[in-house]
């Protein structure tokens, strides 16, 4: 008998902004997914304000969720400087918050990063001038190097791992277009596509750009999917949600 292969069915949503007013309001949603996935992104904005408050409803209405959920914190989640709490009070055996790490899901590695900006292809913002310009541009080259370093682990830990990265920030250009064009260098940069172009990613995920476009590819032909709420409600997916299947 000839040996099936798995299909993995990755679930996938971004900012989804969740506030202290939204107590029971995801209970629902959590279920819906557990039914038709068997694991669950929630690219970055966790929170609406990054509030410890806006925290705990969310990780209580996570208790619905059956599947495993893999998460990135998005710049809401650092609003408040309260990040490394709200990470904490996440964070258990079911629900996953990468900065930098990767974790194996049968066979399938997650690697996460929240991202940074910086600008796209010939427009992004070079590593010149005042101090203020070269430490933006150092956030978004340091994201690009964990998110390498996590892949790299992955690479070495497991032979013929499927990979997956995701992230907050947008990697290419082609997922924030739909957004106001002066703002670009401010929703992601190319520097995240490089490591996801050069270990072979399968597919990326992201949210924060509202307005984008919900599908592109990389130079290297690898799938990214904006999955930011608004996207998916105005593409259809309702309840909220993108289905990968690996």
């Amino acid at each position: 008998m000839a040996n099936e292969t798995k299909i993995t069915r990755i679930a996938a949503v971004a900012d989804v902004h969740v506030k202290e007013s939204d107590r029971g309001k995801w209970v629902e949603y959590f279920k819906t997914v557990s039914r038709e996935a068997d694991v669950l992104l929630i690219c970055g904005d966790l929170t609406d304000t990054g509030d410890e408050g806006e925290a705990q409803v969310l990780a209580d209405e996570l208790k619905s969720c059956t599947i495993p959920v893999i998460g990135v914190l998005g710049n809401h989640d650092y609003e408040k400087g309260r990040h490394k709490l709200i990470r904490q009070m996440l964070q258990n055996e079911h629900m996953h918050i990468l900065d930098g790490e990767a974790i194996v899901m049968g066979d399938v590695g997650f690697a996460g990063v929240k991202g940074f900006g910086g600008g796209f292809d010939n427009h992004m913002l070079s590593m010149f001038g005042e101090g203020a310009m070269k430490a933006y541009v150092q956030e978004a080259v340091d994201e690009a190097l964990h998110l390498d370093r996590a892949l790299a682990r992955l690479d070495q830990d497991y032979e013929d791992l499927k990979k997956i990265a995701l992230l907050h920030y947008a990697p290419i250009k082609a997922t924030v277009v739909g957004e106001p064009e002066p703002i670009f260098p401010f929703l992601g940069c190319s520097r995240l596509a490089e490591p996801i172009n050069r270990r072979n990613v399968l597919a990326a995920f992201h949210g924060h750009a509202h307005i984008g476009t919900l599908e592109g590819t990389t130079s290297n032909g690898v799938k990214v999917f904006n999955v930011a709420k608004p996207i998916l409600l105005k593409a259809g997916f309702n309840p909220p949600f993108y289905i990968f299947e690996v």
